[in-house]
């Protein structure tokens, strides 16, 4: 029976309960074997086996393929603002361990922090919010009032543009939530400045969750000649300077984040340190290949070159050929590190495909170190949806 908190309930099918005893918290559509009540869109449901023992309670979609994410699998714990409000606090408390306060990170990173279809990215004393859900989106007046009273930004501004909300029936928003924004903010990020803009930036502002991957190139950087592929705001290559890289070269086909890597290395003072190169990035390591550039440390974060496991195999060939380029670019001795955010590619093909492409390229290849997203990305180990980011430092030992 449903309870006064929720709308209904969702029975599974015989034999479909075991991934989310295992600590998932998605039910997909096929996995529903029945269901009771209104279970209105949008709303919260208990999630029940076949033979009616609770698993579970979460917000209900029925136009989503993800028809109930679960917030939580305790029965007596409503699905309402006081566990919003309790989530953001653990949320908030759990950085702390890692971040000083007020400092630019992502605050909450949805499955990861038990809040399916909520993402929030700090960048000092403002908020950029993403609501990615129909039952988040509901809950928009309780998210808000939640962040206020656990950071007390001086303003919180939406950037729910993302694509998967149409797969939820939402139509893209984007707006003032909260107090003031600012069109543009300059950040500190480990000793870089940054410009970031809430409201039109990509995504939320910067890509956060390779924060720990930044301060590593940066280790190595000391006196090395570093390419940037895929460079975006210029920030690796920022960071690379800042650890006494001789001179950076960046590579990115957007205007727009040429122009904010621009801006961004003459904020730093690395304006005549930082040289920028627009255009597609396997042509242009073609061309730096056949002039005869070579660089001591190669820096490659290329988008998810696949969004879903039919176009696994295309994308391999993709990031085959991209490493490839960068292995014949780095000089004897020099190093390599690479990335995927493609959660479709596991850790493992990852590595088959750096194997792969090295011995194409015909360069010895050390694995130096393995990585992944920073701590403000957690991973949820129920979910391994919730660990996308690989990355690999290599050592070309010729």
């Amino acid at each position: 029976m449903p309870t006064a908190e929720t709308s209904g309930s969702v029975y599974l099918k015989a034999g479909r309960d075991r991934r989310v005893r295992a600590g998932h918290l998605w039910i997909y559509r096929g996995e529903i074997g029945r269901t009771t009540g209104d279970c209105v869109p949008g709303t919260v449901v208990d999630v029940l086996d076949p033979r009616g023992r609770f698993l579970g309670r979460g917000h209900f979609n029925p136009a989503s393929q993800i028809t109930v994410r679960l917030l939580t699998r305790r029965r007596e714990e409503a699905v309402d603002a006081a566990l919003i409000r309790r989530r953001i606090a653990g949320a908030v408390a759990y950085r702390r361990r890692f971040y000083e306060a007020g400092d630019t990170c992502r605050l909450i990173f949805s499955e990861g922090d038990w809040l399916p279809g909520l993402v929030v990215d700090r960048y000092g004393t403002w908020l950029a919010v993403q609501l990615g859900t129909l039952g988040m989106d509901r809950m928009r007046e309780a998210v808000v009032a939640a962040l206020q009273d656990a950071v007390h930004p001086r303003g919180i501004y939406e950037r729910s543009d993302l694509p998967s909300r149409v797969h939820e029936g939402l139509s893209p928003v984007t707006g003032l939530l909260a107090g003031e924004v600012p069109d543009e903010i300059t950040v500190t990020v480990d000793g870089v400045q940054l410009v970031v803009s809430l409201k039109e930036g990509q995504k939320t502002g910067l890509f956060l969750d390779h924060r720990d991957t930044r301060r590593v190139v940066r280790a190595h950087a000391a006196g090395r000649r570093v390419l940037d592929v895929f460079c975006n705001a210029g920030s690796f290559a920022l960071h690379a300077l800042a650890g006494g890289a001789r001179e950076a070269v960046g590579i990115e086909s957007a205007p727009e984040a040429l122009a904010a890597a621009r801006r961004n290395a003459a904020i730093n003072g690395r304006a005549d340190s930082l040289r920028l190169i627009e255009g597609n990035a396997f042509d242009r390591l073609r061309e730096l290949e056949k002039a005869g550039e070579r660089f001591d440390l190669v820096v490659l974060d290329p988008p998810a070159f696949t969004k879903n496991a039919q176009s696994v195999a295309a994308a391999r060939r993709g990031y085959k050929e991209i490493n490839l380029r960068a292995l014949r670019l780095a000089t004897p001795g020099g190093m390599v590190m690479t990335a995927s955010c493609s959660y479709h590619l596991g850790p493992e093909e990852f590595l088959d495909v750096l194997r792969e492409a090295a011995a194409d390229a015909g360069r010895p290849v050390t694995l130096v170190a393995l990585g992944g997203q920073s701590p403000d990305h957690p991973i949820h180990l129920g979910v391994p949806e919730t660990r996308y980011l690989k990355t690999a430092l290599l050592a070309v030992r010729d």
